[in-house]
């Protein structure tokens, strides 16, 4: 990865669902994703390649589980009715294809979503590596995988923490690591494993033979809110010779799935540029529409861009400017005046405990 701009992690994964307070619910209670940053109701439109070129209202709210991990960004049209993918979801797909979940105890955990009625994929079972893991379909039709993990911020008697990761179908891994390695910086490779995956077997495509590729950092993720995010992995998953369906082919960004993975950033001017000379320009810039100014979304402000990877995935960059930490002390934090992108204290990111909520 270039120097001149920092990553701070992934901040959040986009889930599209049909119904927000639901959804909502579900990952509150199943994922601990209870504390709410951002709650906005406005027209999205800047994404207009991916919303049939007409604006669209839409409701989005940023909730993160401050045990560790990254937030989920749930986000449902107000006026347009979603559009549900007709076919199942498989491996070899192209697109996000699962969300990577991390748990201190793989077989507590495991306990925990059996005793929830939750749909599981079988017992703890080994991926290349030799780690256990399980995969837990939401009500929605989304798929995580529940890993073990480290780099824990607050102890809050929950079974898990947000996301770790996720595993991203494309045409070529090859071809696609330049993005992950280079401009993500996920330049480790932990296992290429080409073949038949026990711990795939009982999911939709899981059967066929697949080329796995997992990735790590060598340089551990540090930023404003890296003691929250933590670090985290990608998985990039293939079909030799047999490519699946993109899962947002003839859909608009936004319809029910995981949207985009999307990453904190420092520098996006530098970024901009490293992203433009390796052949990845920008598709969506926040900063064109507004003349340098921040964007506002509810209690947040900063610039968002996004850039596609060969398949079509859309990766999110957001360099945050204003944050809420309590709305009920009305206390926000003005990041622009910060020198530097040093991890802000912990009793700092602490106080966003004051943010929780149940229901919405």
């Amino acid at each position: 990865m270039k120097e001149g701009y920092k990553l701070g992690g992934i901040q959040q994964i986009g889930i599209g669902v049909k119904n927000l307070k639901e959804a909502w619910r579900w990952y509150s209670h199943m994922f601990g994703m209870d504390c709410r940053i951002f709650d906005d109701k406005t027209e999205a439109n800047l994404m207009l390649p991916y919303t049939g070129n007409v604006p669209q209202s839409r409701h989005a709210i940023l909730a993160l589980n401050l045990q560790s991990g990254g937030g989920f960004e749930v986000w449902q049209y107000q006026e347009r009715k979603p559009v549900q993918i007709e076919e199942e979801i498989r491996f070899g797909d192209l697109g996000i294809l699962v969300c990577k979940i991390k748990v201190k105890d793989i077989r507590e955990a495991h306990s925990f979503y059996k005793n929830n009625d939750c749909i599981l994929s079988g017992e703890p079972a080994d991926d290349p590596s030799g780690n256990p893991s399980f995969f837990v379909k939401d009500p929605f039709g989304n798929l995580f995988q529940i890993v073990e993990g480290n780099n824990w911020f607050m102890n809050e008697n929950k079974v898990s923490g947000g996301s770790y990761g996720a595993i991203l179908g494309v045409t070529d891994i090859d071809k696609s690591l330049p993005i992950y390695s280079d401009i993500l910086g996920y330049d480790q490779v932990a296992y290429d494993k080409t073949g038949y995956f026990p711990d795939l077997g009982s999911l939709p495509g899981g059967k066929q033979e697949l080329r796995r590729v997992l990735l790590k950092r060598t340089k551990p993720f540090s930023g404003y809110f890296s003691r929250i995010f933590g670090q985290s992995v990608i998985e990039l998953i293939s079909a030799p010779g047999n490519p699946g369906k993109r899962i947002y082919q003839d859909r608009f960004w936004g319809d029910p799935g995981f949207i985009h993975l999307c990453f904190d950033i420092f520098e996006m001017d530098k970024l901009r540029e490293h992203c433009v000379n390796l052949g990845y320009p920008f598709v969506v810039d926040s900063m064109d529409s507004r003349n340098g100014n921040s964007f506002e979304m509810g209690d947040a402000a900063g610039h968002f861009a996004y850039i596609e990877d060969p398949d079509g995935i859309l990766l999110e960059f957001v360099e945050s400017h204003k944050m809420r930490i309590s709305k009920r002390l009305g206390w926000y934090i003005n990041l622009k005046n910060r020198m530097g992108y040093k991890p802000l204290p912990g009793w700092l990111l602490k106080m966003l405990r004051f943010s929780r909520v149940k229901n919405i």
